[in-house]
């Protein structure tokens, strides 16, 4: 009998668990969107600098197309630039690397990566670390080719609310970069560590940057492409859409609330009390807990309840 019980007990804390997991899924941000046409813009804290951040179209290498982030640097008196090229592709969980091209007045550093690296991934939780490993190549303007190496170590450090001037983006997840370069070839050796810092806004992108002089870069505009709504435009004769003429309906007097699909407990909101009615049912062929209506209570309806809490 006390097993019995047990198990009562157990089986929808269990369900419960396996709830909260296919909502947390459901909902994880991505925090680097990477859709082609995505911008941001962020200026140095000095007003000297700025860096605008691009994603631009396609690329066909080996048959494969790739996205190109293009990240330009300039002085804004002077309009002097530097600009880095990141050869980019994107799966479910990760943008995936595959080269490099950084640009200055001194010299061009190019890597290639024959498996494509962890640029990001999409989604980032508090001690995400990951790296990047390069063998690079160092071409100077005075004609010389230096070989190196380069290792990127990257960890997901802290969450944290930035204040931008294009304005407070919450739970930014702060990316600690740690870069060390080796190069030598004639009479240039260069061993270079340095830390830098990327915070990332869910659903938004790069919206701070500190460089290892400890200048910090805030996001100061962004434009995030989004998937357009074609209306009707058909053409009447007099040169209007029909958007246009189509006076909109009246509005309803005093309409009847709607009722809260998955509000199981009828009070309005799905919340953890319909998670709790659905699952201590769980097995049975209650109809007021079988929101799918496949005649058993069972995990389909645990994951619509978990993921629709707090409409």
């Amino acid at each position: 009998m006390k097993k019995s019980l047990f198990l009562r007990w157990l089986k929808p804390v269990l369900v419960l668990s396996f709830a909260y997991f296919f909502a947390f899924a459901a909902t994880a941000q991505n925090y680097y969107p990477a859709d082609i046409g995505n911008m941001w813009v962020l200026e140095s804290s000095d007003g000297i600098e700025r860096s605008t951040y691009t994603l631009e179209g396609s690329e066909t290498a080996d048959g494969e197309a790739r996205i190109l982030l293009k990240i330009k640097t300039e002085e804004i008196s002077t309009g002097e630039a530097e600009t880095d090229q990141y050869f980019l592709t994107v799966d479910s969980d990760t943008i995936q690397l595959h080269s490099i091209i950084l640009e200055d007045a001194v010299a061009t550093l190019t890597a290639d990566f024959p498996t494509p690296a962890t640029f990001f991934p999409l989604q980032l939780e508090l001690g995400d670390k990951w790296q990047i490993v390069a063998d690079a190549e160092a071409k100077l303007v005075v004609g010389l080719t230096i070989p190196g190496k380069s290792t990127t170590d990257l960890e997901v450090v802290g969450f944290e609310d930035v204040v931008t001037p294009a304005g407070t983006f919450q739970d930014c997840a702060k990316v600690q970069l740690d870069l060390r370069l080796t190069a030598a070839g004639g009479f240039l050796n260069l061993d270079i560590d340095q830390t830098t810092y990327q915070w990332l806004a869910p659903g938004v992108g790069p919206v701070q940057y500190e460089n290892s002089d400890g200048l910090i870069f805030s996001l100061i505009t962004f434009n995030l492409l989004t998937e357009p709504q074609e209306p009707d435009t058909t053409t009447e004769p007099d040169g209007t859409t029909e958007e246009d003429v189509t006076p909109e309906p009246p509005p309803e007097e005093d309409p009847m609330p709607e009722p809260v699909p998955y509000d199981v407990t009828g009070d309005g909101v799905v919340n953890i009390l319909d998670l709790t009615f659905v699952a201590t049912r769980f097995g049975e062929s209650d109809s007021d807990a079988d929101v799918t209506g496949d005649g058993t209570v069972n995990i389909l309806d645990l994951v619509l309840i978990a993921q629709n809490i707090g409409n």
